[in-house]
């Protein structure tokens, strides 16, 4: 309001203050409709989910008036979690994304009072979606309203139940609560019922006042609920609303104004009390409410009355209701009535029609509200309170009516409703449990309800399976009943309030919920228990004469049914006894019926408790522990807890059970599968409670079943599979190793017990004498092993019949069974009970024969060193050395264990491990399962007794130890350490003996409960189908190490932690050590073995290999400190093994050590250091020298450097260095050659080391690379074998880059050093001699002759022993050269090489390899004649390098080749680009000239390269041989290159002054040679003065035109190119200049005399030239050049005149008599300007 008139409206404002206050004083307890709005849940879940918006505006137009329907989101983030079921409805839609949101309601429309009903409202929503005119008619009200809605946190504090209780005590009552709703699903929710609940619910919906005479318009109802008819027996039990109290007697509807026909929208909650009588019931009372205060005038006005009784026929009533409403008070009596009864003088609203509807719904734990299950307990209830009639609905039951009614009602328990049977399931099945264990008295007759019982648990517990699949563990047990089985049954007579736990405490026990039972029954009942039949056996008829006549009957009609069927002669004798003496009928024991039960039973409902055989038989354990327990006999023996027709039963059950898995695992595969599992479940369970020997032949008369069945089945892996299943889960029993007696040693009993009587079927598997039990049956699968480790045997027996090669189609089990025996492994390592060693050491022995199976996989096993670089497996037995020693043991195994059956004694104990392998293809088992044989083949090497281990080994046969060795070795390679890179890539294999906490705290959670876990445990996504197309596969059962086990997918990876890396890795790197160090005492036991055999040799070469591939692989420094120090021992022990038999070993052993040498580790340098010098002492002390070792460790460390990628030369320095030092301070030894000796081997190891590190670094420069490994060879001069490898790497390298001229050198080279060697070998005559021989192919080779001092003799062992050094050798290489040269063009080459082979192949008759030979001569020699004139070889350039940055380099010249037509800036622009790359462009320079270069002048910090074409040069005499153009291109020294100069500095000047400086240089080697780039090792010098410059040009110029003119076939235009640069008007010039300058006068200096008579001649030949030219031109030209040739020939005509006189011109002082002068003429006595300088 405007200020201004706020004092003139303060009165009205108090007025309407105190009416309001009025009104509330009065009607306060009422209410009305006000208004309504309605909000679009969808949309907020919707837009609450999407993370992109944060907040939604909706609006609605509505027309003049904008009342927008918004919500808006705060998006404060609460803790989300997924809702499991977020509606119940069809469109469910998804919370998991759900943030909190603030929602602002402000549009609200007003209610109008005859709209009311849902129908209306649901018109309103639909205009609400579509904006229409219609809600423009609705009255809008402003108002707003806040809600906020977040999801529910996980566990809410502060909770209410729907009943108002506290779910936990709050610890501070002021905070607001929060409070659970329940839920009233659409679909059914199967749970049972667990926590009391009894609530009402009641809906008024509308009321038909409109035929109602009199006033009656604001209509209220008032809900009561009554205990009986007074007023004052209102219960308080109706919820309170917020605010109020929480419970009240009455609840009021809400007022429609002036409305008689209201629609009601309340919802009233009840407390129902747990007992309900007759008289409880719901009265509705209607009032009209007068809002004006008139006088005489009620406030309300009672209008009508109506009301539900609460039971009719003791069930609840609900459901809808349509009442009619009485207008006056109901009459006495009136709660057992029905409204709807005609009561006499009653006046009702509009005719006693149906006026009031309303709808009561019921939450109830105590009452069904099913019919079947009422009377089912309801029968059940009058038999406990032995209450007759009972009254059912309409039916009276009388007593002698009870036994069918009670039948009938368990029969019909299958058609209640499933969601009810599964509230009451816990309350349904104690009761069926009950009629079992007691039978009820009716009539006086026991009535026996077993079968009915067992029928009706059958069904449902099929129901159950059927209908709820998504309720299934992974093995297919519905949840329901497992936790029925695990937290809820008990027997009936042990609750824990009974009055004793001991056999007396048999009565006064009390049940469950609502139908209590009394134990005291009328004294007479007990007399008619002596004429009663036998519970079960119908065949004891009649009323026997005393007790013991009825024992012996049934004691005679036991024995007589022992062979048929034995239907149920099963009463137990002693309550006879009992109950003939006259007391309470002995209550059967719950597992014995089961038992029965199950046995007799047949049809259908065998099928179903075949279907849901884990229920019965795990109820039946259970029933048995509790029987154990609560009568004292935990303690007894176990052959006396159960009686022996129980016994019997569960034997009968079990075969039966097992047949049906034999006879229909094909059909029926998924329900068989089931069903082996439970059974292996159940017979785990019995290890614990029965007696052992007992449940053996259970297992036993399983397995023979199985076995019979496998003989007839051309596939038999899926019943393999299926017995792999049911062993594996009988070995998890918690006491398995106890079980298969650990601690008693393979000697016959002297009586046979009964456990081991059981566990083989005939006794004469046992020999008596004693010294028949060799130490060989505890590595065998013998009889006495079999039968004294029963399940281990059994476990061995499967993995031995699977793994072998001959098994047909069990392939896809071998992952399954290898699984199975590591696993056991896995749990006994875990295991805190075996922690001892000694007790260990007992369990390994019960593995004892894995050693054995194993040895016989060797060749299936997958090869992990083929991932090495190294050689692959070295498998000692060639494969038809198997056959040698036969007499397999597993043949036999197999047989046995088809036949389920013992083996008679073995005869040849030792030769267990070799079948005859030849002939047969193997098929490999995948690496994952080969890993975990191995892990547990070591498992059993680490924890086994080691005398037992060596008394065995002792008994081996070398090729078998050979084969363990073998073993061994592919276990170095499997467990090899692999880095941290490769468990970011792979999918990790991790080891047993991981510190994995987590799995050690599962393994105590989970490993003591005992088998029963795994079932929970187990997941069915591990079906893998087998190869031979089973449904079964190898399913993993992994129960003791989940995590730790092989199966992680490869997914897990991909969010893999670093930590959890780094944590793989550390558990790998520990394997890797364990491993190893398993693998090296298993190596020293077998070394102590066989050192004093006399077969040792063989074997310790095989230890030695293992050693050594150890040693090779990546290994952590403990093991290798152990490694070393058993190296040594081994070495010192037997030193000849190294050095005479195992001669590659020792080359082996010292790669190995030099490879450790250069470790970063210290402790491992030192340990190599140490080995690598007592090797050294050792060879020596042996022959006094160590040439041996002194080559093996050159080799190996010049393959080491090549090979190894991360290389330290450093730390390789330092260990040589010690070694030095070694050697140094060694005083036994000082007076001898040794130290010397060392100091050598390590300053060549020092000098191959730079250079092959130079190498590394010079990769890239391919000139670089090939003169260090030149040098390298070089250094190995005096071990030929290393000098081949070198050269034939040369070769190689040259090969890559097309130098084949270069390859075929070094080939050439190679083939010299090897005849080098032979010729010292063998004197052949057809053998080349040396080197000398292959001088004609090229000079250079001479350099190959070993000659020197140091040469190894190559008779000592070791030396020349590759493979080159033999005749075939020698062929090969070349065979190679040829081919090399002949890709290289230089066919004259190919003959030369050809020439030293034809005798060798002459000398062995070899016409074939002739033949070929003759054929590429013929290919070579055409090839020379068709390439005439075409040929090209190299182009040479003088390099010179000079600069500090070249290091090496420095002020080097070089003559570099070429490939053909290579022109100077081709080789130029490389060369700079390579080193500008290296040392950077800018410092790089090209020097462009060719003259000498002064160093002074040069720029210190720059790199300079003088680059200058060459030519080779010949010697005049030189020339007679060098004819072809492949003799001037081959075996080349010489080189020249030719700078002009004049005296003053200029390099060109006038005719007369132009001097020529020719250079001439002599290489270190011929080209071609084994490099590219050959040393400059001479330069010579000559200067030419002008007229000798003058005399080589027209010299040049006449051959060019003799050249032109002879050419065949004839080329005119080359003819007329040469004829015009001579005779031509242009260059006439040219000569005749020459001639002018030199030849018009007579020179003053008597030296020139002879120079000027030359220049003369020349000229003179010149004209003749030119004239032949012109010539022959003549002949050559057509019409069209007639013109041209005479113009040439003016010229020449001009050109000839001019010269004339200066030709004619003698010079007399050369012409005097010739005095007698002898003097060796060549072009080095020429008297001309000649320097010399070197």
């Amino acid at each position: 309001m405007p200020p201004s008139s706020v004092l003139q409206n303060k009165e009205k404002l108090e007025k309407l203050k105190s009416q309001a206050d009025q009104f509330c004083q009065r009607l306060g307890k009422y209410r009305m409709p006000f208004a309504w709005t309605a909000i679009h849940l969808m949309n907020i879940v919707s837009s609450a989910g999407s993370l992109e918006r944060d907040s939604t505006e909706v609006e609605i137009s509505t027309g003049e008036r904008k009342g927008s329907w918004s919500e808006r989101r705060n998006s404060s983030i609460v803790g989300r979690r997924s809702l499991e079921r977020t509606t119940s409805g069809d469109d469910a839609c998804n919370l998991t994304s759900f943030r909190p949101a603030t929602l602002t309601v402000t549009n609200f429309f007003k209610q109008e009072g005859d709209r009311l009903s849902d129908e209306d409202l649901y018109k309103f929503l639909a205009d609400m979606r579509r904006p229409s005119s219609v809600l423009r008619r609705l009255r809008p009200i402003t108002a707003q309203l806040k809600i906020d809605i977040s999801p529910a946190p996980e566990n809410p504090h502060y909770c209410l139940t729907p009943e108002l209780l506290q779910v936990k005590l709050y610890p501070d009552s002021r905070v607001r609560p929060t409070r659970e709703i329940l839920e009233f699903p659409a679909r059914d929710v199967y749970v049972p019922n667990t926590t009391y609940r009894n609530l009402l619910y009641i809906y008024p919906q509308s009321l038909n006042f409109a035929n109602r005479q009199g006033s009656a318009r604001n209509i209220t109802v008032k809900v009561q609920f009554m205990y009986g008819e007074d007023p004052s027996n209102a219960m308080p039990v109706i919820f309170g609303k917020s605010s109020c109290s929480e419970f009240s007697k009455e609840a009021y509807t809400a007022v429609v104004y002036h409305n008689r026909s209201p629609d009601f929208h309340e919802e009233i909650k009840v407390k129902l009390p747990a007992t309900l009588t007759d008289h409880h019931h719901l009265l509705f009372t209607f009032y009209h409410v007068s809002c004006q205060q008139k006088q005489n005038t009620p406030l309300e006005t009672p209008v009508g009355y109506t009301w539900i009784p609460m039971l009719q026929n003791g069930r609840l009533k609900t459901g809808q209701f349509c009442l009619p409403v009485s207008l006056e008070k109901p009459p006495q009596a009136y709660s057992v009535l029905s409204p709807e009864v005609p009561l006499p003088g009653m006046k009702w609203v509009d005719n006693h029609k149906g006026v009031f509807n309303v709808e009561v719904v019921a939450a109830s734990s105590v009452h069904t509200q099913d019919p079947y299950l009422d009377k089912f307990f309801a029968l059940v209830n009058a038999l406990d309170e032995h209450m007759f009639p009972v009254r059912i609905g309409d039916m009276r039951i009388m007593e002698n009516n009870l036994e069918n009614e009670l039948k009938n009602s368990i029969s019909a328990l299958n058609t209640s409703q499933l969601e009810p049977v599964v509230r009451f399931l816990h309350l349904l099945l104690d009761k069926l449990i009950l009629l079992v264990v007691r039978p009820p008295v009716i009539a006086g007759q026991i009535v026996n309800l077993g079968q009915a019982s067992f029928e009706a648990m059958a069904s449902i517990i099929n129901r159950l399976h059927k209908n709820l699949e998504g309720n299934h563990d992974q093995h297919g047990r519905n949840s329901l009943l497992a936790s029925y089985i695990y937290y809820v049954f008990r027997l009936p007579n042990t609750y824990p309030n009974s009055s004793s736990p001991g056999p007396g405490g048999l009565g006064g026990s009390v049940h469950y919920a609502t139908m209590a039972r009394s134990a005291v029954r009328p004294a007479s009942l007990n007399l008619n228990r002596s004429r009663s039949l036998s519970n079960s056996n119908p065949d004891i008829s009649g009323t026997p004469t005393s007790p013991d006549d009825e024992v012996r009957s049934i004691i005679g009609s036991k024995a007589m049914d022992r062979s048929c069927n034995r239907m149920s002669s099963h009463t137990e004798t002693s309550s006879f006894l009992q109950t003939l003496t006259g007391r309470l009928p002995t209550k059967k024991l719950f597992h014995e019926e089961l038992a029965l039960q199950w046995v007799v039973c047949s049809g259908s409902v065998r099928e179903s408790a075949l279907q849901q055989a884990w229920f019965f038989f795990e109820l039946m354990v259970k029933s048995m522990v509790h029987h154990l327990y609560f009568n004292d006999k935990l303690d007894a023996p176990r052959k006396s807890r159960f009686p022996e027709r129980f016994m019997d039963d569960i034997a009968a059950l079990v075969s039966t059970i097992a047949s049906d898995i034999v006879s229909r695992f094909q059909k029926d595969t998924e329900m068989v599968e089931r069903l082996n599992t439970s059974l292996a479940f159940f017979l785990n369970d019995l290890l614990s409670v029965m007696d052992r020997g007992f449940v053996f032949s259970l297992i036993k008369s399983c397995y023979k079943q199985v076995s019979s069945k496998l003989y007839s089945l051309p596939n038999p892996s899926v019943l393999v599979s299926l017995r792999l299943d049911f062993l594996r889960i009988i070995c998890s029993h918690e006491h398995y190793v106890t079980l298969n007696l650990p601690c008693s040693l393979l000697t016959p009993p002297a009586s046979p017990s009964p456990s081991v009587s059981s566990a083989t079927s005939q006794s004469s598997g046992f020999s008596t004498n004693v010294q028949d039990q060799k130490i060989a049956n505890m590595f065998e699968l013998s009889v006495p092993f079999r039968q004294q480790h029963y399940l281990a045997g059994l476990v061995l027996t499967e993995l031995a019949v699977i793994l072998d090669p001959d098994a047909e189609g069990l392939f896809g089990l071998h992952k399954k069974v290898i699984n199975m025996v590591h696993n056991l492994l896995s749990s006994h390592d875990s295991d805190p009970r075996y922690s001892d060693p000694q007790i260990k050491a007992r369990v390994a022995m019960l593995y004892l024969p894995l050693i054995g199976i194993i040895m016989e996989t060797v060749p299936q096993l997958y090869d992990f060193t083929e991932t090495h670089n190294q050689r692959g497996r070295p498998i000692c037995i060639a494969p038809d050395d198997y056959e040698s020693e036969s007499g397999s043991m597993i043949s036999q195994t197999v047989a046995m264990a088809i036949a389920g059956t013992s083996v008679p004694q073995l005869t040849r104990p030792g030769s267990f491990l070799l079948t005859s392998t030849s002939g047969r293809q193997h098929t490999t088992f995948s690496a994952e399962s080969s890993r975990s044989l191995l892990i547990c083949l070591l498992w059993v090497l680490k924890n086994a007794d080691e005398t037992v281990l060596q008394k065995w080994f002792t008994d081996l046969s070398v090729l078998q130890l050979n084969r363990l060795l073998d073993l061994l070795y592919l276990c170095v390679s499997c467990f090899e350490y692999k880095g941290k890179k490769v468990f970011e890539r792979m999918n990790s294999l991790t080891f047993k003996k991981s510190k994995d906490m987590r799995a050690k705290l599962e393994e105590a959670i989970l490993g003591s409960i005992g088998a029963r876990q795994e079932m929970v445990r187990r997941s069915r996504g591990q079906l893998e189908r087998s190869p031979s197309g089973s449904a079964f596969g190898s399913q993993e059962n992994l129960r003791w190490r989940k995590d730790m086990t092989h199966w992680r997918q490869n997914t897990e990876k991909l969010d893999k932690s670093r930590a959890e890396i780094e944590h793989e890795a550390l558990i790998d790197g520990n394997l890797a050590t364990e491993a190893n160090l398993i693998i090296l005492d298993t190596l020293e036991i077998v070394v102590q073995t066989v050192s004093v055999t006399e077969s040792k040799e063989s074997i310790l070469g095989g230890v030695l290999k293992v050693l050594l591939h150890s040693m090779a692989c990546n290994q952590s420094a403990v093991y290798l400190q152990h490694c070393f120090a058993t190296q040594r021992a081994l070495v010192s022990k037997f030193p000849e093994l190294l050095f005479e038999e195992e001669t590659e070993q020792c080359a082996d052993l010292c790669l190995r050590l030099l490879r450790h040498c250069s470790s970063s580790i210290s402790t491992i340098r030192s340990h190599a250091s140490a080995s690598l010098y007592l090797l050294m002492r050792q060879n020596f002390e042996i022959g006094n020298n160590f040439a041996r070792v002194k080559m093996q460790v050159t080799m190996s460390l010049s393959s080491l450097v090549g090979t190894s990628q991360n290389f330290n030369e450093e730390f390789l320095r330092r260990s040589l260095k010690t070694i030095l030092t070694y050697a140094e301070e060694d005083l036994e030894l000082r007076e001898t050659t040794f130290p010397d000796q060392v100091q050598d081997l390590v300053f060549n190891l020092h000098m191959i080391l730079s250079d092959t590190v130079k190498m590394k670094e010079h990769q890239e420069d391919p000139e670089m690379l090939i003169d260090l490994m030149y040098r390298i060879a070089k250094g190995y001069q005096t071990s030929p074998d290393l000098r081949l490898t070198w050269l034939q790497n040369m070769a190689g390298k040259h090969s890559e880059r097309s130098n084949h001229a270069e390859a075929a050198q070094c080939l050439v080279h190679s083939a010299a050093l090897v005849a080098e060697y032979l010729s010292m070998l063998e004197d052949r005559k057809y053998l080349p001699v040396g080197c000398v021989t292959f001088q004609n192919i090229s000079s250079n080779v001479l350099e190959e002759s070993a000659v020197s001092d140091d040469v190894v003799s190559p008779d000592e062992e070791g030396i020349c022993s590759g493979k080159y050094f033999t005749e075939s050798g020698l062929v090969g290489l070349l065979e190679q050269a040829a081919a090399s040269f002949s890709m290289a063009g230089m066919y004259e080459a190919v003959n030369e090489v050809y020439k030293v082979l034809i005798p060798v192949h002459e000398a062995n008759r070899d016409a074939k390899k002739l033949s070929t030979i003759h054929g590429k001569l013929q290919e070579a020699f055409s090839k020379i004649v068709h390439q005439d004139g075409k040929r090209m070889f190299g182009t040479y350039f003088r390099v010179g390098f000079y600069g500090t940055k070249f290091g090496d380099l420095d002020e080097q010249e070089f003559v570099y080749k070429e490939p053909a037509i290579t022109k100077l800036a081709e080789i130029s622009h490389r060369l700079e680009g390579f080193y500008g790359e290296r040392f950077g462009e800018d410092v790089v320079e090209v020097i462009k000239d060719s003259n000498p270069v002064d160093k002074c002048k040069l720029d210190p910090n720059k790199a300079y390269i003088q680059i200058t074409y060459v030519e080779p040069y010949f010697d005049t005499y030189e020339m007679k041989d060098r004819i072809t153009y492949f003799d001037k291109n081959y075996n080349l020294r010489r080189f020249m290159y030719c700078t002009p100069f004049t005296l003053d500095g200029r390099a060109h000047g006038e005719l007369h002054e132009q001097f020529k400086r020719k250079t001439i240089l002599t290489t270190s080697h011929a080209f071609p040679y084994i490099k590219t780039r050959v040393n400059v090792t001479h330069k010579e010098e000559i200067i030419l003065t002008p007229i000798e410059v003058a005399i080589e040009d027209m010299q040049k110029k006449t051959q060019e035109l003799a050249f032109a003119t002879h050419q065949d076939p004839a080329d005119p235009k080359m003819l007329q190119m040469v004829l015009q640069g001579s005779v031509g008007t242009t260059v006439n010039q040219g000569p005749l200049e020459v001639a002018q300058v030199f030849l018009s006068e007579i020179p003053s200096d008597p030296k020139l005399f002879r120079h000027h008579n030359k220049l003369r001649l020349c000229f003179k030949d010149f004209t003749k030239r030119c004239e032949d030219a012109l010539r022959k031109n003549k002949s050559l030209i057509g019409p069209d050049q007639k013109e041209y040739q005479r113009e040439l020939e003016r010229n020449y005509h001009r050109l000839k005149e001019a010269l004339q006189p200066l030709i004619n011109r003698k010079i007399p002082q050369l012409y005097k008599a010739l005095l007698p002068v002898t003097c060796h003429r060549d072009s080095f006595s020429r008297m001309s300007l000649r320097k010399m300088d070197l």
